[in-house]
């Protein structure tokens, strides 16, 4: 018996989809956008695209002597098609830039190939009538009636409108005043279907959105699975470990072992501290590191019983202000005499909770030792 999906998709489980060729898909939104670009493009372009057919009708509509004597219809249909091409390639263009980015952009910006692969389940006869009869099936019937209804009434009230004056295009004044007007009437109806388009469009996405997650949910042994393979392979923790070994066994592992306590920051940053009043008239920074000497430092802390004390923004004012073997700010008495009280307390066999600690607005640093901005 499979396990239930209740957890939403992880990040790791959405790119995984993604790089598979299943990713966030809406034909309403590509088919809005190819419309609007197509409207924008006529509205924008069309008198260079009425030129250069009027041009193209006009040496077509020319007669002579010659043309008469050798009549090649092939060259003047070729010509006509040489006007056309220009404006025709800018609008694919766009259309084309337009549906790649809409791509990358539902692809977390990335191109995916697997999308244009042939997918045998799409010619499953099974799986179709699946498609048809179930969920999506109704869904896709449900976007068909809104589009007709929607499109309908958009194009009987643009009908309403603009019907007659496109009957009464022969009476205009020249054939130029008559094709404008048509031309005109044509771009008002693309916009306004574009405009139904982005409303059905605006319905869709997130229904799309939401069918998605709903397929990508997750097992609980799914994420299990999942964090394991984040923690990283058994070859890359030895190698890991094997870093760790060596730290322990240098400079650090004498200073861990002269150490009072150890702050940290809890894992990224650790700092070996010890107070001798003999000799240092503050405590005193034995050892520091972050990332892998940091843990390293750690498990030599937990080796030795070294009191390990998580004091996040303290951990990072010591380690971007002090070398090793260097007296503490005197900024931070106050605050590593509380540590070293709560040390104490725990050698005595006390159980008390760590007080607060303060540390100076100016001595606070983020992971990157830039100074925290504090109101």
């Amino acid at each position: 018996m499979s396990e239930e999906k209740t957890f939403a998709p992880s990040a790791k489980r959405r790119r995984d989809a993604a790089q598979k060729g299943d990713v966030l898909r809406s034909r309403e939104v590509a088919s809005a956008i190819a419309v609007l670009i197509g409207a924008a493009w006529l509205k924008l372009a069309g008198p260079w695209l009425y030129d250069r057919l009027a041009l193209a009708v006009r040496q077509g509509l020319s007669w002579d002597r010659s043309a008469l004597e050798d009549f090649t219809p092939g060259a003047a249909l070729l010509g006509l098609l040489r006007a056309m091409a220009l404006p025709l390639l800018t609008l694919a263009l766009a259309i084309l830039v337009a549906t790649v980015a809409l791509q990358m952009a539902h692809g977390d910006g990335r191109w995916v190939a697997a999308n244009l692969a042939p997918k045998g389940s799409r010619l499953d006869p099974l799986a179709g009538l699946k498609r048809m009869f179930g969920a999506q099936g109704w869904i896709e019937v449900g976007k068909g009636i809104l589009k007709v209804t929607l499109l309908g009434a958009i194009a009987w009230a643009w009908a309403g409108s603009s019907l007659t004056g496109l009957l009464g295009l022969g009476r205009a004044a020249s054939l130029g005043e008559a094709l404008a007007l048509a031309w005109q009437a044509l771009v008002n109806l693309l916009f306004a279907l574009s405009a139904g388009l982005v409303v059905i469009a605006l319905i869709d996405w997130p229904v799309q959105w939401l069918r998605r997650q709903m397929r990508l949910r997750m097992s609980h042994q799914e994420m299990r699975d999942e964090h394991k393979e984040s923690e990283g392979s058994p070859e890359r923790k030895a190698a890991q470990r094997q870093r760790q070994m060596q730290y322990a066994s240098g400079a650090v592992a004498k200073a861990m072992r002269e150490a009072q306590f150890v702050l940290t920051n809890p894992s990224h940053f650790s700092v070996a501290m010890a107070y001798d009043p003999l000799k240092a008239g503050a405590p005193v920074v034995l050892a520091k590191g972050r990332g892998e000497k940091a843990l390293a430092m750690r498990e030599l802390a937990r080796e030795l019983a070294v009191p390990v004390v998580e004091v996040p923004a303290l951990a990072r004012s010591v380690y971007f202000t002090t070398r090793e073997n260097q007296m503490i700010r005197e900024e931070l008495y106050a605050a590593v005499a509380a540590v070293l009280a709560y040390v104490f307390s725990l050698r005595r066999g006390e159980k008390r909770p760590l007080p607060p600690i303060e540390v100076p607005s100016a001595l606070r640093f983020d992971a990157e030792g830039r100074v925290e901005n504090r109101p």
